[in-house]
């Protein structure tokens, strides 16, 4: 099935927890785009934390395709596809950007940290321009979906959440969020793969 996906004879591929793919239904209601390199308890956590406020399970969304990177290789999806062995399900696309997912999986709740909501609406990955972060918000809504955001320890160490994240005027009830109170774990991918200091 992944044979498929890669020669694009299929928009997205579904990899159930037992290891088999599927394709079409059903889509996803509530989804966890990452890279997962790797996957830690912060995604997973979070999941379960979103699940329960959102009352409807979450699955995880990996792309293989990224703005800032190369195409991910067959061996390397395999590589992260089977950390969710026995445990979620994984929604397999190529879609790199928010845009794109909310045209791809209409109506989802987009499950992030405060990290990537940042980055969702700032200009510097719209070529600076301020009005095409409202037209990515615009097209991101009339798709019926929204973003459920985690916080996060940015890098001066300080924890933001979603209310801390400047959002454009018009949009803001397109993000909803966890306060430190009720989530927060200080890991991220990248310092597990510096390993120990």
């Amino acid at each position: 099935m992944l044979d498929a996906f890669y020669r694009q004879q299929a928009a997205w591929v579904r990899r159930e927890p037992d290891g088999t793919d599927h394709v079409g239904d059903p889509r996803p209601a509530v989804l966890l785009p990452g890279s997962f390199n790797p996957l830690h308890r912060g995604h997973t956590m979070l999941a379960d934390v979103a699940a329960n406020r959102l009352g409807a399970p979450v699955a995880f969304e990996l792309s293989i395709a990224n703005v800032d990177k190369p195409e991910l290789a067959a061996e390397e999806l395999n590589r992260r596809l089977a950390q969710f062995r026995d445990r979620h399900p994984v929604y397999v696309s190529r879609a790199a950007t928010f845009r794109s997912k909310a045209a791809l999986f209409p109506g989802c709740v987009f499950v992030v940290g405060a990290d990537t909501a940042a980055r969702i609406v700032s200009p510097r990955y719209y070529g600076g321009d301020p009005a095409e972060v409202e037209r990515a918000l615009s097209e991101i809504a009339v798709h019926g979906c929204r973003f459920f955001v985690g916080g996060r320890v940015d890098a001066a160490g300080r924890f933001v959440d979603v209310g801390g994240v400047t959002i454009p005027a018009g949009y803001r009830d397109l993000f909803e969020g966890l306060g430190e109170r009720e989530f927060r774990v200080d890991v991220s991918s990248t310092e597990l793969r510096r390993g120990p200091g």
